[in-house]
């Protein structure tokens, strides 16, 4: 089954905003990339999914790395600019600092990071393959920093949200019973 891009149905997922930074052929680029995700410990891997047309895949390709800032909740227009142009045609990170948005050289790849967002992740590419409509690049952390007082933004529905009010986790006496129930149908292995 195939699924259109702007189908309302797929637009359920609650997700991050990755602002992937390259170098390369095409220069200095950012983009918004939704599809961001933490996907290993141990090795420490993040996982990006990017059209094959954009300059970031080009960029990546070449150089083998990317960094991933993901967003905070005020960093909006940076998604804005990152999301919605292409950096064949545009240097987003001119008109960024325009707009106000502070950058900063990576520490270990050649790529420029955000200043302010929620974590800036420096990752060089140990995999990638075209899975459906996109490439995957898996990239292994080499350099990693966050900031825990800084929310991130959210994206969801095709909007930018704020996390909301925290819905705290049951009480002691609702664990304990849950505890219970749950050992009652373990099963005999």
């Amino acid at each position: 089954m195939d699924i259109k891009w702007d189908d309302r149905r797929t637009r359920q997922f609650v997700t991050n905003i990755g602002l992937t930074t390259s170098n390369g052929q095409w220069g200095h680029n950012v983009m918004a990339t939704e599809w961001t995700h933490h996907v290993s410990y141990e090795p420490s891997y993040i996982m990006i999914n990017v059209h094959d047309w954009d300059a970031t895949v080009d960029n990546i390709k070449e150089t083998g790395e990317f960094g991933v800032s993901l967003a905070a909740e005020n960093q909006n227009i940076a998604c804005s600019v990152a999301g919605g142009s292409s950096g064949k045609i545009i240097d987003k990170i001119a008109a960024l600092k325009e707009l106000g948005i502070e950058f900063y050289n990576a520490h270990k790849i050649d790529a420029l990071m955000i200043k302010g967002a929620v974590m800036n992740a420096e990752c060089t590419v140990v995999k990638h393959e075209k899975v459906g409509d996109h490439i995957m690049f898996i990239g292994e952390v080499v350099d990693l920093a966050a900031d825990e007082n800084i929310k991130p933004l959210i994206y969801h529905n095709g909007k930018y949200c704020k996390i909301g009010e925290n819905v705290h986790k049951p009480s002691p006496d609702v664990l304990e019973n849950i505890k219970k129930i749950v050992e009652k149908h373990k099963k005999q292995v």
